[in-house]
């Protein structure tokens, strides 16, 4: 027999229970003094109003420049010095994910070579088979991924050729701080 009665997702109706939130009366509304409410919209307009006199001084990222000591080359960072145990601890760190990475190159490098090698054995049962069929399967399919290539031709500048002049928009930014 097992018991449904300690599963949480088989809980008998007998066992429904209501939850604090549930059994909680409605809570009784404050009464809002218009005149109050009146006088915390009137503060907040005078606030914005005050906000919108003075024109916060905007300096673009751009143009943030580091200081000069942030260029000296004698300013360098001292590692701190780490305990004997860390630095042993960290070594073998790296020896073990060295050893990883090394595993899981050479697990690829063997499935490739096994694919690899499956398929050389494959093309050789074809050409046995069909000297037609291995030359089809030798020869590219287009249409698997469609390609339209435009770039630049291989053709040589034309002498004397001028270009002609076109529009010219200037995107420089131009920031004025009043």
């Amino acid at each position: 027999m097992v018991a449904v009665r300690s599963n949480i997702w088989f809980t008998p109706v007998l066992s429904l229970k209501t939850s604090a939130p549930l059994r909680a009366e409605p809570k009784k509304k404050k009464k809002v003094d218009p005149r109050r409410d009146l006088v915390i919209k009137d503060r907040l307009k005078k606030r914005l109003k005050r906000m919108e006199k003075v024109v916060p001084e905007l300096i673009p990222i751009e143009d943030f420049e580091p200081t000069a000591k942030g260029f000296d080359e004698n300013r360098t960072r001292d590692l701190p010095e780490l305990p004997f145990e860390e630095s042993e601890r960290r070594a073998l760190l790296l020896k073990k994910w060295c050893q990883y990475k090394l595993k899981q190159h050479k697990k690829e490098m063997f499935n490739i070579k096994e694919v690899l090698d499956a398929q050389s054995q494959a093309l050789e049962e074809l050409k046995l088979e069909s000297e037609e069929l291995y030359k089809a399967a030798l020869s590219p399919d287009m249409e698997i991924f469609p390609v339209t290539i435009q770039g630049p031709s291989y053709n040589p500048p034309i002498k004397n050729y001028e270009a002609p002049e076109g529009k010219y928009n200037d995107i420089t930014k131009v920031y004025t701080q009043s």
